[in-house]
């Protein structure tokens, strides 16, 4: 073996990380193995690897007994005494036993340990840098699809976009760039797995962080989210500061930055609400863009009774009953929805109780129109 292996070994510590004498040891054991493999020897062997010349050493191992039942593996005492008096029952007798042909096996059998210990730490590398990734949103580049999974190039990774994992309709082009986000990271015998998806939740999420600052800042926190991928979404936000509007601070000018999101999401519509610990407001707000005249709430089961106009009742509901399955999954309220005609039969909305609420909600006493003004001029399409 050549001496340049010190300098191997330190270049690798220094450009890996990979500890020289973990590859030492690992090397040394590697050497055992092969001494006994090629050799065919089961005797108990040490290899002394001197880093300085390069050289390696192959000792026997014995036990010192008193009497032996193996020769392969133990010595007798009197045996023993004739190599040196100093042996006592119990020592452990070593011997050199380096094969004159070893120096070829042995390295060979170096390359390749050092190679496989390169490869474990690049993979080691890598799974550290994208586990600390996960629950993050990364760019990466579509390299190829089959029936199962969509494979997104991150760089120094391949990741595995499963079927589960990608928005219905949603088209994935080879050498397309996309952004998903990191949900899983496991260690394989074939180095790091990395699952990633297009429909989670917190793809949004992570979507608002970048676009808005005020959300990166924690001006603006985002409380919950409700996705149907592909489709529609709804997002509840709340504003730390009271000057600030958290739902205008997610929109944008002229719409921009929730305008750049659906793009992102190839036109899935968004809502974007404010939150509100009163149950009634948050309830209201989170139907939108329809608007609401009354909210009922029953603590105990956790149940809201929803009072709409007639002629929205189709919008509060929405496509399939899309608009209140979100509402309900952001709010973590049931939400039972009347329309006002349906309401004031059962007696559960006296008209008395209309003015007040609708006004107060609705923005019915502004100049200005409000937010589910605009949100239902923008989602018409959405009645049945």
């Amino acid at each position: 073996m050549s001496s340049d292996l010190l300098d191997a070994l330190t270049a690798l510590e220094q450009q890996k990380g990979i500890s020289r004498d973990v590859l030492v040891e690992a090397i040394e054991a590697a050497l055992v193995t092969a001494y006994k493999r090629n050799f065919n020897q089961a005797q108990n062997v040490r290899v002394d690897l001197n880093l300085e010349n390069g050289s390696m050493k192959v000792f026997s191992r014995k036990d010192v007994v008193e009497e032996v039942d193996d020769e392969r593996l133990q010595i007798a005492i009197e045996d023993a005494k004739e190599i040196n008096p100093a042996y006592e029952i119990g020592d452990i007798l070593e011997q050199e036993v380096t094969p004159k042909n070893f120096g070829r096996i042995a390295a060979q059998t170096a390359k390749q340990v050092v190679t496989q210990r390169v490869r474990e730490a690049e993979r080691g590398i890598i799974y550290e840098e994208y586990i600390d990734r996960t629950d993050d949103i990364v760019n990466g580049t579509i390299e190829r699809l089959d029936a199962r999974n969509v494979y997104v190039s991150l760089g120094k990774v391949e990741a595995a976009l499963p079927v589960n994992e990608q928005i219905q309709g949603e088209v994935y082009r080879p050498q397309s760039r996309i952004k998903v986000y990191i949900t899983k990271v496991e260690r394989t015998t074939r180095g790091p797995q990395v699952i990633v998806s297009r429909t989670h939740p917190g793809l949004l999420r992570r979507l608002f962080e970048m676009e808005v600052p005020e959300i990166f800042e924690g001006i603006v926190e985002i409380k919950s989210i409700a996705r149907e991928a592909g489709d529609r979404s709804k997002i509840s936000v709340y504003a730390h500061d009271k000057d600030v509007d958290p739902v205008g601070s997610c929109v944008g000018a002229k719409g921009q930055r929730v305008q750049t999101i659906v793009n992102e999401l190839n036109g899935e519509k968004i809502d974007i609400v404010e939150w509100s610990e009163d149950p009634v407001v948050f309830v209201a707000n989170a139907l939108s863009p329809s608007k609401v005249l009354d909210v009922q709430v029953n603590e105990e089961e956790k149940s809201t009774t929803v009072v709409v106009p007639d002629y929205q009742l189709s919008l509060a509901i929405g496509k399939r009953g899309q608009n209140a399955r979100l509402a309900a999954k952001l709010t973590g309220w049931k939400i039972d929805i009347k329309s006002e005609t349906d309401a004031r039969e059962l007696g559960v909305y006296p008209s008395e109780t209309s003015s007040s609420f609708a006004q107060q909600f609705n923005g019915e006493d502004q100049e200005t129109p409000s937010y589910n003004d605009v949100a239902y001029d923008l989602y018409q399409d959405d009645e049945e």
